[in-house]
C-alpha cells in the first residue's frame, strides 16, 4: 500500500507512526515490536492523528536509507533485515520503514528489550513489554521447537503415573491403534517423548505425569470447568491432571449437562443435541493439543444459556488467524497432536474444526466463533441457540432421499441463504469469505440438487430455498413471499403458489396476498377468467387449480 494511502488509515495493528525527532534506541524498539506481530510499516515524520509532519535529517542534512537499514540491522538480536525508503507526502519527507515478520522470533534490541505489538482495550494499537514465557513460546513456536518435547528437567520415570499408560493404552485400543499393546517405555519411546540425555519430557508429564508432577514441571496446566447457567445447578471445577484424563472429566461434566431435542425426518427420529458430541470432543482436545503451556493461566470451559466456550491462554500458531481457520491444521505441539490422534481424541486428518462446524451446520445452529480470540489467547464460542428444526428436518430428508450428504461449504451456502431469505452470489461469497468462483459453483450445485432456486440473471440473480422446504416447514405462504422478494402483483404470488403446491383454496389466497376473503375471491375469479386457473369443486371445498 502506497505512503499516503497507509497514513490516511491511520495506525493500525501493522502501521505505526512517529515523531520526528525520534532516537535511534527508542526506533529499534519500535521496528522490533512490529516484527514480533505480523510485521508492518513504520512511518517518521507523521504524528499519532496522521498529521505529516516531516522527519528531521538523521544524518547531518540527508537521510540516508541505507545507513538507518543498517544500524537497525546492527542493534538487533536476532539481526533484523528492514528495507528503508524516502518519500515526499504533503510537503514533507517521510521515512519509510517496511518490517518483515520476526523468523525466528522474538527479535529484541541488543540492549534486551523484547516488546510486541497488542491491540489496547481502546481499539488502539501499542507496543508492550514481553514477558519470559511470551519470550520462549514464540523462540519455541517460531524455530519449529515443541516445548512438550523439552527435558522436564529432574523428572524420572517415577514421576508418570502407570495408570495413565493403562488409559492412553485402552484409548488406542478403542481406535484401532498398536500403541495400545506397548509397555510404558516403549510408547514414551514411539511418541517421540524420550529426550536423548534425559529419562523425561514435558510432553511425557503432561500426558501421564502424577498430579505431583504437573505441578511441579508444568504448573500452568490447570483447566476450569463452569457451567452458568440459572436454569439448572451451576458448577466450578477446577481440574489439575494428566491431559488424556483431564480431556476425560470435561468429557463427563460437558454430557451429564447435555440434552437432546427428537425430530421426524421422513420415517426418522433424529436426536439434536445441544452440544453435539464432536463439537464437545474437538473443542476440549483442541485446547488441551494447542494452548501455550508456557502462558500463565487456565484453560476454561464455560457452558452458558446461550453459548458453549473454551477458551485457553496463547494466540494462535503462526500462518494460523481467523481467516484461514478452515483451511490451516497446524499445531502449536505436533507430539501432543500425534499422541490425541493415536489415542482416537482428535480427528486423524487435521480437521477437527471443519468438523465442529459441519456439525454445529447439521444441528441447525450458527457455526463456532473465533472472534473473541487475541494475540494472547484463542477462545471458541459455539452458539447453543434454538436450533433451526426446520432447515435440519429439510436437509436431513433430502440427504436421506438422495444418499448423497452435502458437505462443508455446501451446508454453509445453505445456512446463510436461509438466514438471509435470499441472496445473490456475491453477497454468499463476502459473508463466507469464499471466492466469488467458489460460491456461484456451489449455488449452481445446489439449484441442480433441489435444494436452492434462481431467479433474476446476471449480477441481480437471486437464490433461496425450494418450496419443499416450506412444504415441510408447514409455511407455504413464506416461500411464495421469499420467492417474491421483489414487489409481485397478486395474481403473480397466487400463480407461484399453484405451481409449487398444484393448488390454493380462497382462505389460503387471502392469507398468502394480506387480503380480505372477498377481494382473493376476485382475484382468484379474473384468474379463471383469463384462463389460468380453474375451480374445481364447490363452496368449501372449492380449490384452484393449474389448467392443464
Amino acid at each position: 500500500m502506497d505512503t499516503a494511502a497507509l497514513i490516511a488509515g491511520g495506525e493500525t495493528f501493522t502501521t505505526e507512526f512517529k515523531r520526528s525527532d525520534i532516537g535511534d534506541k527508542d526506533l529499534t524498539k519500535a521496528v522490533a515490536c512490529l516484527a514480533n506481530g505480523d510485521g508492518g510499516v513504520l512511518l517518521i515524520g507523521v504524528d499519532d492523528d496522521g498529521t505529516v509532519v516531516g522527519a528531521k535529517p538523521r544524518h547531518g542534512t540527508v537521510t540516508s536509507p541505507e545507513r538507518v537499514a543498517a544500524y537497525i540491522q546492527a542493534s538487533t538480536e536476532p539481526a533484523l533485515a528492514v528495507d528503508v525508503s524516502t518519500e515526499i507526502v504533503a510537503g514533507h519527507e517521510v521515512i519509510r520503514i517496511d518490517i518483515p515478520r520476526a523468523n525466528p522470533g522474538p527479535v529484541g534490541t541488543k540492549l534486551g528489550v523484547f516488546t510486541k505489538r497488542v491491540i489496547k482495550s481502546t481499539g488502539e494499537p501499542e507496543c508492550a513489554p514481553m514477558t519470559a514465557h511470551e519470550i520462549v513460546s514464540m523462540g519455541m513456536v517460531t524455530r519449529g521447537q515443541d516445548f512438550a518435547a523439552a527435558t522436564a528437567r529432574g523428572a524420572t520415570f517415577d514421576d508418570l503415573d502407570s495408570n495413565e499408560f493403562e488409559r492412553f493404552r485402552q484409548l488406542c485400543r478403542a481406535a484401532g491403534d498398536d500403541l495400545g499393546e506397548l509397555s510404558d517405555h516403549d510408547i514414551i519411546s514411539a511418541l517421540g517423548l524420550l529426550p536423548i540425555h534425559d529419562p523425561v519430557s514435558i510432553g511425557a508429564v503432561l500426558l501421564f505425569g502424577t498430579k505431583s508432577a504437573m505441578q511441579h514441571w508444568v504448573p500452568n496446566a490447570e483447566f476450569i470447568f463452569q457451567d452458568l447457567r440459572e436454569s439448572g445447578p451451576s458448577a466450578n471445577v477446577t481440574i489439575v491432571a494428566p491431559l488424556l484424563a483431564a480431556a476425560e472429566q470435561l468429557r463427563t461434566l460437558i454430557d451429564t449437562r447435555n440434552t437432546v431435542t427428537e425430530l421426524m425426518a421422513g420415517i426418522h427420529r433424529v436426536e439434536v443435541p445441544l452440544i453435539p458430541s464432536l463439537t464437545r470432543r474437538e473443542a476440549v482436545a483442541n485446547t488441551l493439543v494447542h494452548r501455550d503451556y508456557t502462558a500463565v493461566g487456565p484453560t476454561r470451559v464455560q457452558i452458558t444459556e446461550s453459548e458453549f466456550v473454551v477458551s485457553n491462554p496463547g494466540g494462535f500458531p503462526p500462518g494460523v488467524t481467523i481467516a484461514n481457520l478452515l483451511d490451516q491444521s497446524r499445531p502449536r505441539s505436533p507430539v501432543l497432536a500425534a499422541a490425541f490422534k493415536r489415542a482416537g481424541l482428535v480427528e486423524r486428518k487435521g480437521k477437527g474444526v471443519n468438523d465442529m462446524f459441519e456439525q454445529q451446520l447439521r444441528a441447525g445452529r450458527a457455526v463456532p466463533d473465533y472472534s473473541h480470540s487475541t494475540t494472547d489467547s484463542v477462545v471458541v464460542t459455539v452458539p447453543l441457540g434454538n436450533a433451526d428444526l426446520d432447515l435440519v428436518r429439510f436437509l436431513l430428508t433430502w440427504e436421506n432421499e438422495s444418499q448423497n450428504p452435502l458437505r462443508l461449504n455446501e451446508l454453509r451456502v445453505v445456512h446463510e441463504v436461509k438466514s438471509s431469505g435470499s441472496a445473490t452470489s456475491s453477497e454468499v461469497a463476502e459473508e463466507l469469505h469464499l471466492i466469488p468462483a467458489t460460491a456461484k459453483t456451489i449455488l449452481g450445485r445446489l439449484v441442480e440438487y433441489g435444494i436452492l432456486e434462481a431467479r433474476g440473471v446476471g449480477r441481480s440473480r437471486k437464490y433461496h430455498l425450494t418450496a419443499r422446504f416450506y412444504d415441510l416447514a408447514q409455511d407455504r405462504n413464506a416461500y411464495v413471499r421469499v420467492k417474491g422478494a421483489d414487489p409481485l402483483q397478486q395474481q403473480r404470488m397466487i400463480m407461484d403458489y399453484v405451481h409449487a403446491y398444484g393448488s390454493i383454496t380462497r382462505s389460503q389466497a387471502a392469507q398468502l396476498c394480506q387480503t380480505d376473503p372477498h377481494q382473493a375471491r376476485a382475484i382468484l375469479k379474473r384468474l379463471v377468467e383469463d384462463g389460468r386457473l380453474r375451480l374445481v369443486g364447490e363452496r368449501r371445498a372449492a380449490k384452484y387449480m393449474s389448467p392443464e
